[in-house]
């Protein structure tokens, strides 16, 4: 639904023309947030900044305030969540994560309500596009996919001893499924042994990454998997006691205190959402309109967890685009 602007006068339209303020068209815009990570939110503030500096431009004007949601993982409640952006009738609903972006598909299929989603690792497998290149129906938006294999070199370059890995995630996240399978036939192919543990909350998370420091795993890998990620903070000195490296498939992870974070740049990821959300307003067809993706090759390290596992990363910058240094932090400043 555009709302066009028709409540003011011929003279007062004049003036903000000169003043170069004139807004065209208002939008309102639905966000919803699978939970609170920091990559989530990393993502969410940048969509937030550019659809703040794209409405300043004065061509239309992109209004979200009271339909940015957060369903912290819970299913029924992002549901609920949905049915009130429906309500107040939004004219795009931006969900982040896959999780997010499966509910808001499902309560737009009759509606046909334009969905831009971020974040999404596999939009394919996740029944969400027909294809990247052309999704087929009210829905386009942005992957976070992640080059497994790239990752995994990484792991071999700070310890070439490694010979048994964990692969820790979750099997209710589809984001996970293709990256944990791309392991599995890496690490076959290299003849190297892994376990898998996995875990639907922070409570089994937190009981998986204990049986995996039983285990003696030399690292372990988690791709970019949110249920994970919410419970970093809780489990990466477990890993550090034991002398084990994580490597994550999102820069929070290494925020939150892993090893290393590895994939795209989540503010870039937000802005280009919100510059996708914008073609779309603006009368691009989602079903045709190409999923992005990026270029994802920057290794986060931390380098207290680093210092604490005696690891050396420097070999890092010859194989990755960019190499990025942090300590641990909830969140990014």
């Amino acid at each position: 639904m555009k709302k066009v602007l028709t409540s003011v006068t011929v003279s007062a339209v004049a003036a903000m023309m000169i003043a170069g303020a004139a807004s065209a068209n208002e939008y309102k815009v639905g966000i919803l947030q699978l939970v609170d990570d920091a990559s989530l939110n990393q993502i969410e503030a940048a969509i937030e900044a550019e659809l703040d500096a794209i409405s300043a431009e004065g061509e239309d004007t992109f209004v979200y305030e009271g339909n940015v949601y957060n369903g912290q993982a819970d299913a029924t409640t992002m549901n609920q969540m949905t049915s009130q952006m429906i309500a107040d009738e939004v004219d795009v609903i931006i969900p982040i994560a896959t999780p997010a972006a499966q509910i808001v598909q499902a309560a737009t299929e009759d509606n046909q309500i334009p969905v831009v989603f971020s974040a999404v690792s596999d939009p394919v497998g996740a029944g969400l596009a027909e294809s990247m290149e052309a999704p087929g129906a009210n829905i386009t938006g942005t992957s976070d996919a992640l080059n497994t294999n790239a990752m995994l070199d990484l792991m071999f370059i700070a310890n070439p001893d490694v010979d048994y890995v964990g692969l820790l995630y979750s099997q209710s996240e589809d984001a996970s499924t293709k990256a944990i399978a791309d392991a599995k036939a890496y690490l076959d192919e290299k003849g190297i042994k892994y376990i898998e543990k996995t875990g639907t909350n922070n409570t089994e998370v937190s009981q998986a990454a204990d049986a995996l420091v039983a285990e003696g795993v030399d690292a372990i890998f988690t791709p970019s998997d949110n249920t994970i990620m919410t419970a970093e903070l809780a489990i990466y000195e477990k890993f550090l006691d034991a002398k084990i490296a994580h490597y994550g498939g999102a820069d929070s992870f290494a925020l939150n205190g892993a090893f290393c974070g590895y994939g795209v740049d989540y503010t870039n990821l937000g802005t280009a959402t919100a510059d996708l959300a914008v073609e779309v307003l603006r009368g691009a067809d989602p079903a045709e309109t190409p999923i992005l993706t990026f270029d994802n090759g920057i290794a986060t390290v931390n380098t207290e967890s680093a210092e604490a596992l005696g690891l050396d990363y420097s070999g890092f910058d010859e194989v990755c685009t960019g190499v990025v240094e942090t300590v641990t932090a909830e969140e990014f400043e």
